[in-house]
Formats: C-alpha cells, structure tokens, sequence
C-alpha cells in the first residue's frame, strides 16, 4: 500500500458551506473530503482539520514519518504560525500550500504566508475545487519524484 497524502485543514474550516458563503462558497468540508478522495482514486488519504494549531503540528510530525505529500490549508495561522512553518520545513515530500479565497486579492493582512517560503507550489482562488487540483497535482509530484528515485 502507498503511503497517503495529507490533507489538513485549519481553524474554522469546519464552517464552511455556512461561513462567510459570498468568500468561501455553500461547499462543506465533508464535500471537500469526497471531492478529494474521488480525486485520489486508490490513492490513500489522511484527511484532517482542526481549529488548534498543536494538533496541526502533530499531524504534520505524522505526515514527516508516514506521508508521500501534504496539502495544507492553515486558514489563518498561514499568517501567524512560524511553529507549524517549522514542522513543515521538515517534510521531504510535495506540500501543496492552498487557499479557497484567492488570500493576495483580499485585505493586506491576507498577504504575507509563512507556509509560501517553503510551499513546493501554493494554490489561491480556485474555490473548494482546488482541492482536487491540488490532489492531482501532488499525485503527480509523486509519481515523477519515484521515476527518478
């Protein structure tokens, strides 16, 4: 069996399809979930969110010993937290950093990502449906990384 994918969500993320529709859309996480898994095919997934940003942390430790990839939307702590910046420095694999809004055409807070800096690619404004590209994208960042291994 592969090594899964991580996909990890941070604070308030299980509001979505209720928070602030007119930015983040009517799309709920568990949608977003299937959407990915769908996206996977047989590809395993670790899909994860929460709104502490230690247990964010500890997941990525998880991803660093047992993950092929991680996509990442920190939410708000994408602009605060240099801690889950570390850990993510850490992982040897693809990390995906993602965004349902597109963060740079937004207030001027929005701007400045920790995660960009060591993010092999970063995915704004797409909606929920970055999810899946974001999946796919990784997918393929594996695939070519094992040729040539």
């Amino acid at each position: 069996m592969s090594r899964p994918i991580y996909i990890l969500n941070g604070p308030n993320l299980n509001r979505l399809g209720t928070r602030e529709p007119e930015i983040y859309g009517r799309t709920t996480l568990a949608e977003v979930e299937t959407m990915c898994r769908e996206a996977a095919g047989d590809n395993p997934i670790v899909f994860k969110q929460s709104n502490r940003e230690y247990e964010i942390i500890d997941w990525v430790h998880e991803a660093i010993d047992q993950g092929s990839g991680i996509i990442i939307n920190p939410a708000a702590f994408t602009f605060t937290s240099m801690a889950i910046m570390d850990a993510l420095k850490m992982f040897p694999g693809p990390l995906i950093e993602l965004h349902i809004s597109n963060i740079h055409r937004r207030e001027q807070i929005y701007h400045k990502s920790y995660v960009s800096p060591v993010a092999t690619a970063v995915i704004a404004g797409l909606g929920t449906n970055g999810y899946p590209v974001a999946v796919k994208a990784v997918l393929d960042m594996i695939a070519k990384a094992s040729v040539k291994a």
